[in-house]
């Protein structure tokens, strides 16, 4: 073999999954590691996901098993793709863990070979090498993994790159493939965790900027330009900056279908569980001796010094960015990247520790971010970055250090991180039995609707699950008997997102349903011998937990209560379907008129 093929990507994609295997490690262990903060969500959330494809439903939006039973549209407002990843596998045989912990150790894989790809083409082999590793084994990168067990900000790790890939692509090489690039790794970010997404959009609104500003002095078309009038410069750079405006626009418009409700429908939900008790902006400032304290724990985090998670930055990918960054001193001309991620290091950094207080103040949707450590997902990616600089001169896009010196980096990277490889593994059932126990023992699973004045502590549904026993009616028939005269109902069909009931009644009664209200639900006077609707019902709420109620007329008759879209989620359909639709067209004249490269 040659060795310019032994020098050839194929052997640095190799390393990277070969350099996987250190991180995901722990996810190789029997057992699922059930103690860490977000384990059973991500684990309960696929599981309620899977109940509604089970019933039929493509993209299920409500749930009806949480808030112990009377249900909640959680993935109307939560970013669905983490799960909708989980279900394929667990479709494929895999329990519910298992499923969850192969995202998880897709996620690391995926984001690496992204970071690989993104730093690559902007500084080389070598220096993509570097930056995937580091990518992979920053310890914030492993808190998301076995402290913190988030799963949909795991998997957002692989879409950033991409994103970030797709601009520089698009900026640089204006080509139809670049575009479509762009418009699906934006989209796969949206649909992932909207939190990384939002956070991303403001760091592109000024890396796109100066990147068109660094091909504009590149051009310096200003020479063949009146110096009466800026127009023409104006129009030069919206010029350079419009592939990747389209990418992006194209981006929100695939995602339309689910972030269009998420952003007009979340009203209609309670944020108290989210923005309440230990969730409310207190100003949760990182101590600065906790950015470099290499101490680990399983715990959480509380104001002042005393957390019990690390916030760490990592010796090694500290000493790497410092590194790159000083290599900055004394230049005139050096790489934009460069400057651009150090100055985000810094930025990020700085907004983590409680002097930036003031600026916090000022910020719009402040309580979207909760936690200022939040940012130490923003440093794992622009230190990442930094690390492969170490491997690059700024004047190719070669490393000037031989392989050795590269490979002896990916090592101190490993050896710095290794420590912290770590995961407390036990085996849990997974049942609705073992969600309601696990809505009991936590209050971040039991969001109610806004109609709702008491949040729920228990209910008639969960006690059927714990019982073992089957659940075949939502009818509150304590509610219903309590009513003067003859009356009967009985359910049908219950499905995750519909009951069909039918009932006899000597006189006009109410008919209550143990599920919550939210925009979407609609009742329905059927006709007992054929189903066909004859009437909609208006739908009451009842009681403080403002159950859904219905007047039906005396007689024998039957109720279909059923979930189904609402003008602006058929819009955000419409929208993410006639996107598809431009994006297939692009991905044609791409095929047709030009070469799938990114050069």
């Amino acid at each position: 073999m040659s060795n310019n093929r032994l020098k050839g990507p194929g052997v640095e994609l190799a390393l990277i999954l070969l350099f996987s295997l250190f991180p995901i490690g722990p996810l190789l262990q029997p057992g699922y590691m059930w103690e860490a903060h977000d384990a059973r969500h991500s684990v309960y959330f696929l599981f309620e996901f899977d109940r509604g494809i089970q019933d039929g439903i493509l993209y299920p939006r409500w749930q009806p098993d949480f808030a112990f039973g009377y249900g909640y549209p959680f993935f109307n407002i939560y970013g669905p793709l983490s799960s909708c990843v989980g279900e394929l596998f667990h479709l494929a045989g895999f329990d519910f863990p298992d499923a969850v912990k192969i995202v998880f150790g897709l996620s690391v894989v995926g984001s690496g070979l992204a970071m690989y790809g993104f730093v690559k083409r902007v500084m080389g082999r070598q220096a993509g090498l570097v930056a995937a590793v580091a990518y992979m084994v920053i310890p914030y990168r492993l808190v998301d993994l076995y402290v913190r067990a988030a799963l949909a900000e795991s998997l957002a790790y692989l879409f950033v790159p991409l994103v970030l890939w797709g601009t520089w692509a698009a900026l640089h090489h204006p080509r139809l493939f670049n575009v479509v690039g762009l418009a699906l790794a934006y989209a796969g970010l949206i649909l992932t965790h909207p939190l990384t997404a939002m956070l991303l959009t403001l760091i592109l609104a000024f890396y796109a900027a100066v990147l068109a500003l660094v091909r504009l002095n590149e051009e310096q078309p200003w020479r063949e330009m009146s110096r009466q009038s800026f127009l023409p410069l104006l129009g030069h750079l919206g010029h350079l900056l419009a592939p990747a405006a389209l990418g992006l626009a194209l981006g929100l418009g695939l995602s339309a279908l689910f972030i269009l409700p998420a952003m007009t429908e979340n009203r209609f939900v309670r944020v108290d569980q989210w923005y309440g008790g230990r969730y409310a902006w207190g100003g949760d400032f990182v101590e600065f001796f906790q950015l470099f304290s290499p101490e680990w724990g399983f715990g959480i985090s509380v104001p002042g010094p005393d957390d019990q998670v690390s916030f760490q930055l990592g010796a090694v990918p500290v000493v790497l960015s410092l590194l790159a960054t000083t290599s900055l001193l004394g230049r005139r001309r050096s790489l934009p990247h460069l400057r651009f991620f150090a100055a985000l290091t810094a930025l990020a950094v700085l907004l983590m520790l409680s002097l930036s207080a003031p600026l916090w103040q000022l910020l719009p949707l402040v309580r979207l971010v909760q936690f200022p450590w939040r940012l130490l997902s923003v440093t794992t990616i622009s230190m990442a970055f930094l690390c492969g600089a170490v491997v690059q001169d700024g004047r190719s896009r070669e490393a000037t250090f031989p392989e050795p010196a590269t490979l002896l980096l990916v090592a101190l990277l490993l050896l710095g991180s290794l420590p912290y490889m770590q995961a407390r593994m036990s085996e849990q059932e997974v049942s609705l039995a073992g969600l309601m126990r696990f809505q009991q023992s936590s209050d971040e699973m039991t969001g109610s609707t806004a109609w709702v004045r008491r949040i729920p502590t228990w209910s008639p549904m969960a006690d059927y699950f714990i019982a073992g026993k089957p659940l075949t009616s939502r009818i509150n028939y304590g509610e219903l008997y309590r009513q003067p005269g003859r009356v009967h109902a009985q359910t049908l069909e219950l499905h995750t997102s519909s009951e069909l009931v039918e009932y006899s009644a000597g006189r006009s009664v109410l008919l209550t349903f143990n599920t919550f209200y939210y925009p979407g639900w609609h009742a329905y006077l059927l006709d007992p011998a054929t189903n066909e609707v004859r009437e909609e019902l208006p739908i009451a709420l009842r009681g403080e937990l403002g159950l859904m109620t219905v007047r039906v007329p005396a007689g024998v008759g039957r109720v279909l209560l059923r979930f189904e879209d609402t003008p602006i989620r058929r819009l955000g359909t419409a929208v993410s379907l006639i996107s598809l639709a431009l994006l297939g067209l692009l991905l044609l004249g791409a095929l047709r008129f030009g070469k799938p490269s990114d050069k």
